[in-house]
Order: structure tokens, then C-alpha cells, then sequence
């Protein structure tokens, strides 16, 4: 069968394809899982200090837009800027903010452009298009090789790379984001890039656009976008289909999100990313939940879940430059990540390292920081020991 997993907007593929009824019924079981996350509309606003990391929000103007982040620790520390997944913000990085701090790094953690705290520009507005970082993008890609999820296969297909809505919501424009911050806040060379889930595909396309600012990136699974046209099995039948629904919500679904959303259903939500649910608590759950009853969030879930485009991971990896190492690190047990297909990203020869551990799901730097926390400073430690084996002068990584 061919099932949407709800809480990400993904699509898991399995031998059969289902009849146009079982896919329209779990297209929308997704859309109202998503909906768990919104009641009516609340005048949010951004605490002085975070209740998840006890860092004060601060704010980054860009493009006439505000960022949000935060950072912790020493100023003279090598900086690491950490970038969040899909539906989320800076406060899920909680416990690797505080942990690398601890280490002595300077750490960052920014909210997205449509996301969190930060700006959200009405879609289709002028400055919603001054923003769009699709602006003088190619259209598609041709002929790229991208993976399956058992690891072995490999699938020759168009990328379109433009957000069908024109949006402005879409990895271009957050890679723009992301150098912009890098060069205008942390105002420091060999920014090491951390991201989780679709923010790695992000931070990808910021060191492909923008080497020379960056050391390398370290992945907290990757995300393989099992909605976009690409990724969607015999996507001339299954497309129409889901652009339907997309187009519905995108029109009529803000009528849907009353009473919907209750800390105690997020909660629930989360127990299916979450292996170790112990790590699922009360601050999790306001700290992703408030954010999202801020006038406007509701469009950008709607667009996010019309997003059946964009830049995909293999082709990333593949043009990426091999100056800048990649590790990757995944839980084994994440319900909507193939192993097989993470693991063949080895292959890819910016690629150093991929490790999977045991009993962790989705979300390993908020399941397992003691595993993730030493991974990301291990691969930090990695680049300076390469780095001045190659007779570079330490102080201009840093």
C-alpha cells in the first residue's frame, strides 16, 4: 500500500499501490493530524527568554523581515549554527544548544522564515516576492539519480525545483536566510551547519550556494521528502490526486483548526516520531505548540504541505563540494526513515561518516543528546585536526 505518515506530510511507499480512495483517505488523515498542531488564531508573541533553553530571543532583521534566535555560549568558541525541521522551531535544539555550549562552542539556533517566532509574510504579497529565494532559479533539474529505500536501487528522475504556490516558504530562500545570518551574526568563517529533518536540506543548499562561509554540515537525519513529485510512486496517477486535496486546504481549511489542538493530543503526536518518548514533556510540547496559534502559522502548514518540489538530498550530496565534509547520524528506529536509504548515502564522496543507533527515533538530539551532543563535536574536532593537517591557519576557521 502507499500510506502518508501524518505528522510529517510523508509518504511511505510499499509494494502495492492503493486505489484513488484509500490514497484521498490518507492524504487527509495527514492533513488532520497536521491540524492537531492549530486552534484559532492567538496574538503570540516571542517570550524574552525561551522557557525551553533559558537563552534570550533575540531578533535578526532581514529583508525587512524578523528572524528569531538564540545562542549560548563563549564568543571566542568555534560556531555552529543549528537549523530545525519541519513544523518546529530553535527550542527543539534545547538540549544540544545547552550541551555544546557547555563544550565551549559558540552555538546559534534560528527559526526559519515562516516558522517559529520569525516573520511570516502573507503569500503572493510584494514582500513575500522580495524574499522568495526561487527568484533566477532554474525550473528543474534533469535526469538525477536519486535512492530507494532499500539502499541498492536507484531512480533516474526531474527534480522541479519551484514551490507549485510560488511561495516564498522553500529551502532557497531559507539557504539565503541562512548565509545572510551567518555573515551579518555569527560574523565568523567556518561556520559548522547542524540540521535536522528537512532543515538538512537547507543547510545543504547554504554551503552549496556559499562554500567559503562554511566548514561542513552534520546531519540529525535526513529527510527524503516522500511528497515531492520524485519521491511519489506512478506520480501521473497519484499527483492529481493530492494536489486536489492541497489546493482544498490551502482555500477552505482554516475552518477545520477550532478545538482541534490540546497540549495532551501534541503529546500523543509526538509518541510516534519520538522512540524515546520519556523525552517527550510539558516545555516540548508549549514550546512547539505556541508558536504554531500565531496569525498566519496556519497558511504556512497549509503550504508546506503543497510543497511537492524542491531540492532532494542525493542531488544536494552529489554536487556538493568535497572540501566540506558531511556526517550524517539517524535513530534506527524513526518510523518515517528508511535505514537502508540513509546508509547508502556513504557513498557520496563528501560523505565521511553515517550512523545509525538503536532505540532512537525522528528527533535524536531531543531523544539521545548524549549520542548526538559527542557526535556533532567529534565531527567538529574532525574538520580542525583535517583542516591543520593541511597547513590552514586554525584562527581563520574560527
Amino acid at each position: 500500500t502507499f500510506q502518508f505518515d501524518f505528522a510529517t506530510s510523508q509518504a511511505v511507499s510499499f509494494p502495492e499501490f492503493p486505489s484513488s480512495a484509500t490514497m484521498m483517505q490518507s492524504i487527509l488523515l495527514c492533513i488532520l493530524c497536521c491540524f492537531i498542531f492549530l486552534v484559532e488564531v492567538t496574538s503570540f508573541s516571542a517570550p524574552d527568554v525561551s522557557p525551553a533553553t533559558n537563552c534570550k530571543n533575540e531578533f535578526f532583521s532581514w529583508k525587512q523581515q524578523q528572524i528569531r534566535y538564540q545562542q549560548s555560549g563563549p564568543p571566542s568558541g568555534p560556531p555552529v549554527l543549528l537549523v530545525h525541521g519541519l513544523f518546529v522551531n530553535s527550542d527543539h535544539w534545547r538540549k544540544t544548544i545547552q550541551g555544546l555550549a557547555d563544550a565551549g562552542c559558540h552555538v546559534f539556533a534560528i527559526d526559519l522564515l515562516g516558522y517559529g517566532y520569525s516573520s511570516k509574510p502573507k503569500i503572493g504579497s510584494a514582500e513575500a516576492e522580495a524574499v522568495n529565494g526561487e527568484n533566477g532559479r532554474p525550473d528543474v533539474l534533469k535526469s538525477v539519480a536519486l535512492g530507494s529505500a532499500d539502499g541498492r536501487s536507484t531512480r533516474i528522475k526531474d527534480i522541479d525545483l519551484k514551490h507549485p504556490t510560488k511561495s516564498p516558504f522553500n529551502f532557497f530562500t531559507w539557504s539565503s536566510l541562512i548565509s545572510d545570518f551567518t555573515k551579518e551574526v555569527i560574523a565568523k568563517n567556518g561556520v559548522c551547519l547542524v540540521a535536522n529533518s528537512i532543515g538538512s536540506i537547507s543547510v545543504l543548499q547554504a554551503i552549496i550556494d556559499n562554500p567559503s562561509l562554511y566548514s561542513g554540515a552534520c546531519l540529525v537525519t535526513p529527510n527524503f521528502r516522500e511528497l515531492h513529485k520524485a519521491e511519489v510512486p506512478l506520480s501521473d496517477l497519484a499527483m492529481p490526486v493530492i494536489q486536489t486535496v492541497q489546493k482544498l486546504l490551502r482555500e477552505k481549511g482554516q475552518g477545520l483548526f477550532d478545538a482541534l489542538a490540546t497540549p495532551s493530543t501534541v503529546e500523543q503526536i509526538l509518541k510516534e516520531p519520538y522512540k524515546v518518548q520519556d523525552a517527550i514533556d510539558d516545555t516540548l510540547v508549549k514550546v512547539l505548540l505556541d508558536p504554531l496559534l500565531i496569525e498566519g502559522a496556519s497558511d504556512i502548514v497549509f503550504d508546506t504541505l503543497s510543497y511537492s518540489a524542491g531540492p532532494l538530498p542525493e542531488q544536494q550530496l552529489s554536487q556538493f563540494p568535497e572540501d566540506k565534509p558531511v556526517w550524517i547520524c539517524y535513530g534506527k528506529d524513526d518510523p518515517w526513515t528508511p535505514p537502508a536509504r540513509v546508509e547508502a548515502l556513504m557513498s557520496k564522496p563528501c560523505v565521511g561518516k553515517v550512523i545509525g543507533w538503536d532505540g532512537v527515533g525522528h528527533c535524536p538530539h531531543d531523544e539521545a543528546p548524549e549520542l548526538v551532543n559527542p557526535f556533532i563535536l567529534e565531527f567538529m574536532e574532525e574538520i580542525v585536526a583535517t583542516k591543520k593537517s593541511q597547513g590552514f591557519n586554525l584562527l581563520s576557521l574560527f
